[in-house]
């Protein structure tokens, strides 16, 4: 990759007033060392990781027993325990009061489509919280138990996390739009005691029951002692429903009052995320609560210069990590602007009236988002006020050079754009964004600190500038999964993670370095083409071919050919668009001009639909799969699996 001109870079004042700049200076006191810039501190994070992560502690004034040891098997990966001998809970710092906010300041701000919404202040979060704690405690749900939740993205599902983290419990949740066979291979394997679900939710201005869907679940979880039906048309369900009730009588002999938070392990399991599972069954990767805390306020307080009394804003479903992300802004002192439903309804400016609306200082969304919104013609630039707006956040998927340029043009052009890039596995990111840095555009700002994240060839050696390979970390750090579940021994965690470079963490993206100490991905590793033996990132067809506005969104796959593979590659065309002689040779040369003559498809065809996750995703795995007639494993964990049929038995592709 050559090196690209800057599309925004931080003025002085604002490099002086971030969080980044103010820590960095702190290390420089803390080590009695010159930390000139942010590289500087990187290096220093992974020098003396026990000292960084100690100083995000002190800095962010955690609360807890920090305990003697700040890093015990330190080269051990996995292995490496921080905080060893350290006490805490995740939901008394997420709750706890921050200078400058006060209880009648708002702490949540929930809206559904263009429904309505209302909000929270910190003390009604709280009272909430401190009434949840006391019920569940009633109901025996104890240290280690899980405590389940199938709900919309609203305040309750917040104070219900915080409230399950109080006493212990371990979280686990997934949206009401999952099927019920996604929300039992999810469930039915962590034996869950108690759920909270809705039996109502509303999607693109519909009104969505779920009653028969919670009846199969509530039946095939035989763990289950108590559901709670949390929304409109819960008392009705709940009469319906064995050992159900409403949330208003879950609570009802409970007053608000001073919660009582349970004193735990720094690595006392705080949630089980589950993966995507278009493969198989999804994986239960079990995550720890210290760790989960500690990056998280090192990525939103440092990387994302979120502070005390700012409105952060990310579009997400509790079935994606984004969710568990989000909530953590609550602890430096932040408003969540909560939102369900799609964003498209009743047009593309919902997402945005939101935004301008309630004074949004950042707006987190997925690529694929930006796309959509470039292809609808809104530019939130000209249309709406955005004047508290800082940064715009995006990950889900790699962020085209267009996406980027698009966010400065449509969006606005003094803002701090962090693509952002880690995943479920480690409920955090590996690279991410850096306030004090310019931006260029197509590339991540530069790895996290304390993360030791390199390029790696084949041969299992650092890839030069511009080379393509493996994105690895080759230390550890804190939000390192504690394992998956029921994986007695760990040896499928160290077969997902360890097994291609032993003892480093090899993430599965196929990425590079840039000249400015940046990261481009450019897809999964599982789903990079191989014709020729020449390995392609699909992102990289993807950034060509969607700035054609003809197309909508397409998917590259591997098809097996004559004893090799040819790229194939999969079109849904906007409206009115029909794919024909000339706009095939458009794409071609757009992809051949901008990529190479090695990223061409032999084949281009049409779809009516691409298949995607429930967040968005889309997966090449499963067309992969069934362009070659093979099963696809769980399609309960996409959104629309009826669109995988679009792919078999394409008569086009036997030629």
């Amino acid at each position: 990759m050559t090196a690209s001109q800057a599309l925004w870079t931080p003025s002085p004042a604002r490099v002086e007033a971030s969080a980044m700049t103010a820590f960095r200076r702190a290390c420089e006191r803390r080590t009695g060392r010159a930390l000139p810039d942010t590289r500087a501190l990187h290096r220093w994070s992974l020098e003396e990781p026990g000292a960084f992560w100690e100083a995000v502690w002190d800095t962010f004034e955690v609360l807890g027993e920090k305990g003697e040891r700040r890093l015990a098997d330190g080269d051990a990966m996995p292995g490496a325990r921080f905080f060893p001998d350290a006490t805490l809970n995740f939901a008394e710092n997420i709750l706890r009061q921050r200078p400058g906010v006060g209880d009648g300041d708002d702490a949540l701000v929930w809206r559904v489509e263009d429904a309505g919404g209302g909000r929270w202040s910190w003390a009604e979060l709280r009272a909430a919280v401190s009434r949840l704690t006391q019920a569940l405690r009633a109901s025996g749900i104890r240290s280690g138990d899980r405590v389940a939740a199938l709900l919309p993205n609203g305040p309750e599902a917040v104070a219900a996390m915080l409230a399950a983290s109080a006493v212990g419990a371990v979280w686990c949740s997934a949206s009401p739009d999952f099927g019920a066979r996604g929300v039992l291979d999810r469930f039915g394997q962590i034996a869950p005691r108690l759920l909270f679900a809705c039996a109502v939710y509303r999607y693109a201005g519909k009104a969505i029951d779920l009653g028969a869907k919670l009846a199969e679940i509530a039946g095939g979880l035989p763990t289950l002692e108590r559901v709670v039906i949390i929304g409109e048309g819960g008392e009705a369900l709940a009469r319906q429903l064995p050992d159900a009730t409403t949330l208003d009588a879950f609570l009802e002999p409970f007053a608000p009052g001073a919660t009582r938070f349970e004193p735990l392990p720094f690595d006392h399991p705080l949630a089980i995320l589950f993966s995507s599972g278009t493969t198989g069954v999804p994986k239960c990767i079990v995550h720890r609560a210290g760790g989960v805390l500690l990056q998280h306020l090192k990525e939103q307080g440092l990387h994302s210069d979120v502070q005390a009394g700012d409105r952060v804003f990310y579009f997400t479903t509790l079935g994606w990590m984004m969710w568990n992300w989000l909530l953590s802004g609550l602890a430096q002192g932040a408003t969540l602007l909560l939102f369900d439903g799609s964003p498209f309804h009743p047009g593309p400016a919902v997402l945005w009236d939101y935004a301008a609306q309630e004074r949004a200082t950042h707006f987190g969304t997925s690529a694929k988002y930006i796309d959509a919104l470039r292809k609808s013609g809104l530019k939130p630039a000209a249309s709406h006020d955005l004047a508290r707006l800082r940064a715009v956040l995006s990950t889900g998927s790699p962020l085209s050079a267009d996406g980027f340029r698009f966010v400065y043009e449509g969006v606005k052009r003094d803002l701090h754009l962090a693509s952002i890039s880690g995943g479920t596995d480690i409920v955090s990111c590996f690279v991410l964004g850096d306030p004090t840095r310019p931006v260029h555009a197509g590339e991540i700002q530069g790895p996290g600190l304390g993360m030791a994240v390199e390029v790696w060839n084949e041969a299992g050696q650092p890839a030069a500038v511009g080379e393509k390979g493996e994105l690895v970390c080759r230390r550890p750090f804190p939000s390192m999964p504690l394992g998956f579940w029921n994986d007695e021994g760990g040896a499928r965690y160290r077969a997902a993670y360890f097994e291609r470079f032993a003892g480093v963490w090899c993430h599965g993206d196929y990425a590079e370095t840039t000249p400015h100490g940046g990261f481009v991905i450019h897809g999964r590793s599982d789903a990079t083409l191989n014709p020729g033996g020449v390995r392609i990132g699909t992102a990289e067809i993807y950034a060509q071919v969607e700035r054609i506005p003809e197309v909508a969104e397409a998917i590259a796959v591997a098809q097996d050919w004559e004893g090799d593979v040819r790229v194939v590659l999969f079109v849904r065309l906007a409206e009115g668009a029909v794919l024909d002689e000339a706009l095939e040779r458009r794409i071609r040369q757009g992809i051949r001009e901008g990529a190479s003559p090695r990223h061409v498809p032999a084949r281009i065809l049409a779809v009516a639909d691409i298949p995607r996750t429930k967040s968005g995703k889309i997966v090449e795995l499963a067309v992969r799969e069934a362009l070659h007639g093979r099963p696809v494993a769980n399609t309960e964990a996409l959104a629309n699996p009826e669109a995988l049929r679009l792919f078999a038995n394409r008569e086009e592709l036997t030629r």
